[in-house]
């Protein structure tokens, strides 16, 4: 799960966010302690607090890595190829996918937010609106060139990223179909609900 984060440094801060995902996924975030984040990545408590602060703190560092990773994929999917069904097809197939595939820390950046500090907190609420913004503006792109038939584009956009944050709660190793199959009956389904035509 380390290469969940190859821009961090040291190993030993990917290994902690690693072992973090992990207790918070076992026990919630309000119920692990730093003890138990770095005995899950071989180190002694003190050790944590070489590379970060808080338990916080190696929160946040999850969260606004997720959200990064969701503001990029959805901004380099709505920029691609094709008309706007063509975009939003690659855009939704691929954020559900990511979202089964890295179902245990996608879980913890869509469902951990309140247990941020309130800076962190603000610069992740940030990120979640570019990226319903982008989600926002293909939606409009669809509608002005008569791609898609939709009244309420808002709506529709917290939609889209809804069907796609809601399988991170759900989805486990066992569950079927594979990511990339789910992300692409998705994206079926959001092409007929903004209606694409064909869809």
């Amino acid at each position: 799960m380390t290469d969940l984060w190859p821009d961090v440094r040291p190993d030993a801060a990917r290994r902690l966010m690693a072992a973090a995902v992990a207790a918070f996924g076992e026990r919630g975030y309000h119920a692990t302690t730093t003890r138990d984040i770095a005995t899950a990545a071989g180190m002694s408590p003190a050790a944590l607090y070489v590379h970060f602060p808080s338990k916080a703190a190696v929160l946040s560092a999850i969260s606004r890595s997720g959200h990064e990773k969701a503001l990029a994929m959805v901004t380099a999917a709505a920029a691609g190829p094709g008309d706007a069904a063509a975009r939003m097809r690659v855009l939704v197939t691929e954020f559900v996918a990511w979202h089964a595939r890295r179902h245990r820390v996608a879980r913890i950046v869509q469902y951990e937010l309140t247990a941020l500090p309130e800076p962190d907190y603000e610069a992740v609420v940030a990120l979640r609106r570019q990226t319903d913004a982008v989600v926002r503006s293909l939606i409009e792109d669809g509608v002005s060139s008569g791609v898609f038939r939709v009244s309420d584009i808002r709506s529709a956009a917290r939609a889209v990223l809804s069907l796609g944050i809601d399988v991170a709660r759900w989805y486990t190793a066992e569950s079927k179909p594979d990511p990339e199959t789910l992300g692409a009956d998705y994206a079926g389904l959001v092409l007929a609900m903004l209606g694409a035509a064909g869809a």
